[in-house]
């Protein structure tokens, strides 16, 4: 199954994450089945970039317009298990610019590997427009 595939993606990238204490993977998933990892690379300046964001960018810069979902899992450094991590204000902002309001993100977490889905239009119902 494709989701599972995605959540395993996020799950070994998130071990990439340059981050003091929590550490975030993320898998975007193109329209055409094309995965796209990402993980939380942060710096002591401002300029930061969460895994949601990094797995865009890469997509975007490859090419890739058309997406069909993300998935989005994170915990402390050194947790096995995860807990429920959803995109931030930035990044939802970020994502609803490059996706339609249907677009899914899924995040994966606790013992028994919960999996929950949202709309980008349930997280950010008032989102910027152009």
């Amino acid at each position: 199954m494709e989701i599972k595939k995605a959540i395993d993606i996020a799950k070994n990238v998130r071990k990439n994450a340059c981050a003091e204490n929590y550490y975030v993977g993320a898998c975007l998933v193109s329209k055409d089945g094309k995965f796209y990892s990402g993980c939380n690379i942060e710096n002591s300046g401002i300029q930061s970039i969460c895994a949601e964001r990094t797995a865009f960018v890469k997509a975007l810069s490859e090419g890739e317009k058309q997406f069909n979902y993300i998935v989005v899992v994170g915990a402390p450094k050194n947790s096995t298990v995860l807990e429920k991590c959803l995109p931030c204000g930035y990044c939802r902002q970020f994502i609803n610019q490059y996706v339609d309001k249907d677009f899914k993100i899924y995040t994966c977490y606790g013992k028994n590997n919960t999996i929950e889905a949202y709309s980008i239009q349930e997280l950010l119902p008032h989102a910027f427009t152009l």
